[in-house]
């Protein structure tokens, strides 16, 4: 650039940097401004007493904003942030390894106070993630099966499919479906609660009695809408009633999967939960309407956003103590909450000789 500009470089610096105690001739500026426009160079943000101190900004990581369960969790974060005079801004990185990389490297401009990652990070990012949790207040909530040196909400996936398969078991399920988002590498906690419902049934001496449906990779690859889990929860019950599978109960990955299911169930003419039952998990809104008054599993989500809020701020008090001086603090925190199950009237005990009709809608056949 001083090349360029036929200048030093301490003259380039001094301009650049808009040293106050030094002066140059306007033809000068001009040239070093010009040969650094060329050059496609950007000054850095200049600090001044105005603006060392940092805005109360904290940044959350969310994989979408179409989910009841995520606005939930956001809502937790949101209302202790609100409380102690935090800002919140919110990356939806779309399930997209892309675009939560994008996301990462935007951080250091953003110059947050803390971080929130409202899942896993993608595998690929999780060592990147870790060195970030050096430098600033980071909390991932996460599954508890994933080990991690940084703060962390954990879930453990594995006891919340237990649970559900726990209560269709002592209400004599016996042939069940389980139906879910893709069980891709990125979203490996679906498969922990998967894991958790088959073992529990394994534990029982019904290994091969849980049929799982799950949808095809690619809808993790589109922007998800907001009927997105609903849909899928409608789709895959069509497809097992169009391949005559044997069940009398259905665990859906979440609620929304869950709510799906039940449409595609009475829209075939079958009740539930007479005829079949229907468990959902993460007690959101919608579970609790009357109408539905949906079977679920509650593991306190709200909850799980507050607390996360709650340790970063904690953290952030520490912040000159510890990461000023290039230090971790040397305890991390970790909560995990016990999940729950929320009986109500979409699960009840099993018909083991449900009439299912027949495409015709003529006459019915015992299942």
């Amino acid at each position: 650039m001083a090349e360029k500009a036929g200048v030093s470089q301490a003259t380039v610096s001094m301009i650049l940097n808009r040293r106050s105690n030094v002066s140059f001739s306007a033809e000068t500026v001009e040239k070093v401004e010009c040969a650094a426009r060329e050059l496609g160079y950007e000054l850095p943000h200049r600090k001044n007493k105005s603006n060392t101190r940092k805005e109360k900004l904290i940044v959350v990581l969310c994989p979408t904003l179409t989910s009841p369960y995520y606005v939930l969790l956001l809502q937790g974060i949101e209302s202790v942030a609100n409380e102690k005079g935090y800002g919140v801004f919110t990356c939806n990185t779309q399930r997209d390894a892309g675009l939560e990389e994008k996301y990462l490297r935007m951080i250091s401009t953003m110059d947050p106070q803390g971080i929130i990652y409202a899942c896993n990070p993608h595998p690929d990012f999780q060592k990147k993630v870790e060195e970030l949790a050096r430098r600033i207040p980071l909390v991932i909530i996460s599954n508890k099966e994933k080990t991690t040196t940084v703060d962390a909400i954990n879930q453990d996936n594995t006891m919340v499919g237990r649970l559900m398969a726990r209560h269709l078991l002592d209400l004599g399920h016996r042939d069940v479906a389980f139906i879910t988002p893709p069980l891709t590498r990125r979203q490996w906690q679906r498969s922990r609660r998967v894991d958790g419902f088959v073992k529990e049934y394994e534990k029982e001496g019904l290994a091969g009695h849980v049929l799982i449906k799950a949808a095809d990779e690619s809808v993790d690859r589109t922007l998800p809408k907001m009927d997105s889990e609903y849909s899928m929860g409608y789709q895959l019950t069509m497809e097992l009633l169009k391949e005559d599978r044997n069940f009398t109960a259905i665990a859906g990955q979440n609620d929304m999967m869950a709510l799906g299911a039940i449409d595609a169930l009475e829209e075939s003419r079958i009740r539930v939960p007479k005829d079949v039952s229907v468990i959902g998990c993460d007690d959101t809104f919608y579970s609790g309407i009357r109408r539905l008054s949906l079977t679920t599993i509650d593991h306190f989500v709200a909850l799980k956003g507050r607390d996360a809020c709650d340790i970063i701020i904690r953290k952030i008090m520490m912040n000159d103590q510890f990461y000023s001086a290039g230090l971790q603090p040397t305890s991390l925190y970790n909560i995990e909450y016990t999940p729950k199950l929320i009986t109500r009237k979409t699960t009840a005990y099993a018909n083991t000789k449900r009439k299912i009709p027949d495409p015709d809608g003529m006459t019915e056949k015992i299942k």
